[in-house]
C-alpha cells in the first residue's frame, strides 16, 4: 500500500480529523513544491521512521501533490490546492446573470473542462500503471465537457429561446434552477469521466496493506462517493448565494442601491467554494473501505478480515 494511503489509514478515518488534515493540505503554498521535494517528502513518508511535527510540512506536500497509484507528482493545476484558486473565478463566471447563451457557454465549458481534468487526474489508476491515457477515456473526457456545458448553459438558453421576460421565470431560471443543476452536473462530471473505473476494476487491499485484488465493487462505491461529494460542493455552492442574493434584492437598502448586489454575490461565491471544499473532500475517507460480503465472489474466499480498503480518489 502507498505511504499515502497509509497516512490517509492512520490519521483520516473520522470526518473531523480528515477536516483538519484538508485544511492544511489546501494551503496555496503547497503549489510551490517541486517535483524533486515531492518525491523527497513522499520517500520520508514511506520511510518507515517516526515522523514528528517537524515532518508535517514533508507530509502535507507529499499528501497533496503525489498520487497515491501512478507514483508520480500530479500536474500543477490539479493538485487539490490548486482547486480553489482555478475554480473559483469560474464558477463565479458561471453564477453570473448573463445576458446572452454565449458567455454563459463560455464559463460553463472552462469549469467543466478543469472539473473534468482535475476528476481524471485524480482517479484511482490502480490497474492503469504503465498504460497511456486510452482513446476511450479521451472520448469520455470530451464527451462529459461538451454535454455539461450545454446543460450547464441551459437556463439561459431557455430564457433567449422562450424569450422570457417574466420577472418570476427570470429569476426561476437564473436563482432557482442553478441549484440542483449545478449538483447534478458536478456529480455527472465525475461519474462519466471515472466510468472506467468500474469496468476495469481497482485494487483492494487487506488490514495489513497487502493487495487482495482487483475489484469492481469496490470501485463504483469510489466512483459513487467522489461523485456525491462533488454534488455537495457545487450545489452549496450555487445554493447559497443565489438564495442570498434574493434575500437582499428585496430590501429596501439594496433595491436603493442595486450595485452592491454583484459584489455581494461574487464574494459569498467564493466564501462558500472555500469553506465548502474541505467540507466535501472530507465527506468520505480517501482510504475507503467495504465490507467483505460485498466483494466479489471470487475476492472473497482469499481475503482476510471483515473489511477491505481501497483508494477512493478525489
Amino acid at each position: 500500500m502507498d505511504p499515502n494511503l497509509v497516512q490517509w489509514k492512520r490519521e483520516g478515518q473520522s470526518f473531523l480529523r480528515r477536516l483538519r488534515m484538508w485544511i492544511n493540505l489546501l494551503d496555496p503554498a503547497l503549489l510551490l513544491s517541486s517535483d524533486a521535494e515531492i518525491l523527497k517528502a513522499h520517500t520520508l513518508l514511506g520511510s518507515g521512521q517516526k515522523l514528528d511535527e517537524k515532518d508535517n510540512a514533508a507530509v502535507n506536500i507529499s499528501l497533496s501533490s503525489f498520487h497515491a497509484d501512478s507514483g508520480a507528482a500530479l500536474p500543477l493545476v490539479f493538485r487539490p490546492p490548486a482547486f480553489l484558486p482555478i475554480s473559483g473565478p469560474l464558477v463565479v463566471g458561471t453564477l453570473l446573470p448573463h445576458s446572452n447563451v454565449k458567455p454563459a457557454l463560455f464559463w460553463q465549458f472552462l469549469l467543466q473542462s478543469y472539473n473534468a481534468g482535475f476528476n481524471n487526474a485524480n482517479r484511482n489508476s490502480s490497474t492503469e500503471q504503465g498504460k497511456t491515457t486510452s482513446l476511450k477515456q479521451l472520448l469520455l473526457i470530451a464527451g462529459t465537457v461538451s454535454y455539461t456545458a450545454v446543460a450547464g448553459a441551459l437556463p439561459q438558453i431557455f430564457i433567449n429561446r422562450l424569450h422570457i421576460r417574466s420577472p418570476p421565470l427570470q429569476t426561476f431560471c437564473r436563482s432557482i434552477l442553478p441549484i440542483p443543476l449545478s449538483a447534478a452536473l458536478a456529480f455527472l462530471n465525475v461519474f462519466t469521466v471515472r466510468s472506467e473505473e468500474t469496468e476495469t476494476g481497482i485494487q483492494v487491499f487487506d488490514y495489513n496493506g497487502n493487495p487482495v485484488g482487483i475489484s469492481k465493487a469496490a470501485a463504483e462505491k469510489a466512483v459513487r462517493e467522489t461523485a456525491f461529494s462533488r454534488a455537495a460542493l457545487f450545489g452549496s455552492t450555487a445554493a447559497v448565494p443565489n438564495l442570498l442574493v434574493l434575500l437582499l434584492q428585496r430590501r429596501r437598502f439594496f433595491q436603493k442601491n442595486s450595485l452592491l448586489v454583484a459584489p455581494c454575490r461574487h464574494i459569498s461565491v467564493a466564501l462558500v467554494l472555500g469553506l465548502m471544499i474541505p467540507v466535501s473532500f472530507s465527506l468520505f475517507p480517501q482510504l475507503g473501505t467495504i465490507k467483505r460480503e460485498n466483494l466479489e465472489e471470487e475476492l472473497q474466499a482469499g481475503a482476510v478480515g471483515s473489511q477491505l480498503f481501497y483508494h477512493r480518489g478525489l
